[in-house]
């Protein structure tokens, strides 16, 4: 069996994006953010990139990528999950990037790699594995449609687009029509892509890149989703030692031990699922179930973790200022992503053959 404990060099990548974002990421900066028309800190995404070279981990050296494997972009994703930060890492570094070493586009995977041209998989945020996607329709290599719930669209210079041809092709950003959509997640925003005749490149085939490139992103977002989970347990507890009432830490109450404590065996097992994800796509072994186990547990932990926290913290929980409804909104959001946990379940029991009675 595989080590899923992680080994010096994650450690030391963890702490090297810690440190990072805790110069781009404070708390209240995202929300200032989020309040403005331009959510995405790109600043932080060039020093993960330019300054980290994070968004080449999955693409070989040679095409001017880290070489790395899914393990150290789950501890990259755990950290972003940690503090909600508004960058395209997931969608781009991950998503957009397993579509493109499906088709094998060496040009276009370098210019990801560097971070400097950032991808958008055109497939709606909610679309889980191996379930049906929306294509555009295609007429003499002009593309016309209409496709919605796309992430980070806004943010994206190329858009990986599926059309009724059964071909993914890359369009640049500028010749489509972009409206946001409201979303619940203000930190990884939403839109409609509009396709009016816009001219495309085709990079290879949609059916086995959007499908590679949906599961290792529902795969990867159960370490964003830990990564919520545990910032919030860890600042509830603080917060519940520091609390008094009636001259006593609010912490020390049993009720609320009992609370945590539960809280705390959610997340240890989330922290283990996220990880079997993470490395079954690196090896290729079981990544099937393995993402679909991560993703029918981990939703409902990082929902229950930020709700906990956000009940707990009481009053100041509930307002504006405090970054609760941040972690709160990014983990419902991410229970609907890639497909619900119920999805999950239900390919689970196919692929084990487990028929429901």
């Amino acid at each position: 069996m595989t080590d899923l404990l992680y080994s010096e060099e994650e450690e030391a990548l963890r702490a090297a994006v810690r440190d990072l974002l805790a110069d781009h990421c404070d708390a209240p900066g995202v929300i200032a953010r989020t309040e403005s028309d331009a959510p995405h800190d790109l600043a932080a995404w060039k020093a993960l990139t330019d300054g980290m070279g994070l968004a080449g981990l999955l693409v070989p050296e040679k095409l001017g990528g880290q070489g790395a494997s899914h393990r150290e972009v789950g501890v990259v994703l755990e950290e972003l999950g940690r503090a909600v930060a508004p960058v395209p890492y997931l969608t781009s570094a991950v998503v957009a990037t397993e579509a493109l070493l499906a088709c094998g586009d060496e040009e276009l995977l370098g210019k990801l790699a560097s971070g400097r041209t950032i991808g958008a998989l055109a497939v709606g945020l909610q679309v889980a594995p191996g379930a049906a996607y929306k294509a555009v329709r295609v007429e003499d290599g002009r593309l016309y449609g209409e496709l919605s719930g796309i992430a980070d669209a806004v943010a994206a210079d190329v858009l990986l687009v599926p059309g009724d041809d059964g071909g993914l092709y890359a369009v640049a950003a500028d010749a489509v029509g972009i409206a946001p959509q409201v979303a619940f997640d203000l930190t990884r925003p939403l839109a409609t892509v509009t396709l009016d005749g816009a001219a495309g490149r085709r990079v290879g085939d949609a059916e086995p890149a959007v499908r590679r490139a949906l599961r290792a992103g529902a795969g990867l977002l159960a370490s964003e989703q830990f990564g919520v989970a545990e910032w919030t347990l860890t600042e509830t507890v603080r917060y519940l030692k520091e609390r008094k009432q009636f001259n006593r830490p609010v912490g020390g109450f049993q009720a609320l031990k009992h609370r945590l404590a539960q809280l705390w065996l959610e997340v240890v097992n989330l922290r283990a699922a996220a990880r079997g994800a993470a490395d079954a796509l690196a090896s290729g072994e079981d990544a099937d179930v393995s993402v679909a186990v991560a993703q029918a547990y981990a939703a409902p932990v990082a929902v229950h973790a930020a709700e906990e926290a956000l009940q707990l913290h009481a009053g100041i929980g509930m307002t504006w200022e405090h970054p609760i409804h941040l972690y709160l909104k990014r983990a419902k959001a991410d229970s609907i992503a890639f497909g619900t946990a119920g999805a999950h379940r239900e390919a689970l029991a196919e692929l084990v053959d487990l028929q429901a009675p």
